[in-house]
């Protein structure tokens, strides 16, 4: 507008914030014509817009709607820390002016989402994507970065933990499993011995006690005719059945 602005500093010491920046137009011609551009001031001077809402003549461009929902999150907007979860969020007076917010970011492909926080109506984005995609419409391209980055790594180090936890709890599963087919091959040993067994299934019973911690495959590749690993399940499970039957005296 070419025109001087006055910036002020009011200090804030027992309302928690530190300060606010105050800017000024003291210039009564120059202060009529940034109302009236925004369409809160008629052509007599007299302020008639309702502040629920904005002209969506102020609003007929993107750039304009850029710069608009900027506005809004410089002065009443925030995003939690990104390395504990993922939220944005802008609040707002009235439920009009919340809806015109989220409008608004439909026509950027953001999907936002209102509720009622105590007297106030509350915009807020959760998933990350579309948060990154918020930033990028305010042109906040370094904050991006830095959430893109962090986002990078969450997702790194969550890959990370699922795979961890899987290989867990299949080596958890393979050891309960051997421990298991142990307990009935020495089972088999010391009641009847193995002179009752098959050439197979004796051969797989005292590989299995020779190597308590190899697995189906390498079993199978021991035999002296080697099988695959469903073959060597299938002895061992011959085996737990055996056990099961001695146990319960048949």
């Amino acid at each position: 507008y070419n025109i001087d602005v006055d910036i002020c500093i009011r200090s804030h010491i027992h309302t928690g914030k530190s300060r606010t920046y105050i800017l000024e137009v003291t210039d009564d011609y120059a202060a009529r014509k940034i109302l009236s551009s925004v369409k809160f001031m008629n052509g007599d001077g007299e302020i008639e817009e309702d502040y629920a809402i904005v002209h969506s003549m102020v609003l007929r461009k993107a750039c304009c709607k850029r710069a608009f929902l900027r506005g809004l999150f410089l002065c009443a907007g925030s995003i939690s820390e990104p390395e504990k979860t993922y939220h944005f969020e802008i609040v707002c007076g009235t439920p009009e002016r919340a809806q015109q917010i989220c409008d608004m970011m439909k026509t950027f492909n953001i999907d936002g989402k209102c509720i009622t926080r105590k007297k106030y109506h509350v915009v807020y984005i959760k998933e990350a994507s579309q948060i990154v995609d918020m930033l990028n419409v305010m042109e906040a391209h370094v904050s991006l970065m830095e959430l893109e980055n962090i986002r990078i790594l969450k997702e790194m180090r969550n890959s990370v933990n699922r795979r961890v936890n899987c290989e867990t709890a299949n080596i958890s599963k393979t050891v309960s499993a051997a421990v298991k087919q142990i307990e009935d091959i020495t089972y088999i040993r010391d009641t009847v011995g193995f002179s009752e067994l098959t050439d197979g299934l004796k051969e797989i019973a005292q590989l299995r006690l020779q190597y308590p911690e190899a697995s189906l495959v390498e079993l199978g590749r021991l035999l002296s005719t080697p099988v695959g690993k469903s073959g060597v399940n299938h002895r061992l499970r011959k085996l737990s059945v055996l056990a099961d039957e001695l146990r319960s005296g048949n």
